[in-house]
């Protein structure tokens, strides 16, 4: 696990460009975890209850979808985003759970640039568009996130 320790020389906006893939590191999810996550943040029985969960349709206790997005971004951090010049996220502009994720799954993914765009209205920055994808051990896709962030760019440019 990264801790937020930022060393130059960080990847800028520059560095981002369309088709470049980042790896994710896998990520265990135990049910222990997916209990605490639920209980503080979704508290839906399929997410807390475990017994109610093996009656229900989905035959066994599942992951809060945000629990899931909420991995997501830790991996991403780990992989690569701590390492940038990020500034922020104006947001997420789709997510799409595709499959639960269940006690005992081990996460993995991969992050692509879909599309760059320099700031018309600040010189310093742009923006990176990006498609993450999870995935389980048995490689079914368990998410999708379309998302886009503004990163600094190593050097000025004139408008």
């Amino acid at each position: 696990m990264k801790t937020h320790a930022r060393q130059e020389p960080l990847l800028a906006f520059e560095d981002f460009e369309p088709g470049r893939v980042f790896e994710l590191p896998q990520y265990a999810v135990s049910e222990a975890d997916i209990l605490r996550f639920a209980g503080e943040f979704d508290p839906q029985p399929i997410h807390t209850d475990p017994a109610y969960a093996a009656g229900s349709e989905m035959g066994g206790l599942i992951a809060s979808g945000w629990h899931t997005a909420a991995i997501f971004m830790r991996m991403q951090c780990d992989s690569f985003l701590l390492d940038t010049s990020s500034i922020v996220s104006p947001g997420v502009d789709e997510i799409r759970w595709l499959r639960p994720l269940r006690p005992g799954d081990v996460l993995s993914g991969s992050v692509e640039v879909t599309k760059v765009a320099a700031s018309r209205s600040k010189a310093d920055r742009g923006t990176v568009y990006c498609k993450g994808t999870v995935l389980n051990q048995c490689g079914e896709v368990i998410m999708t996130v379309t998302t886009r962030n503004i990163y600094r760019r190593r050097r000025q440019t004139r408008s």
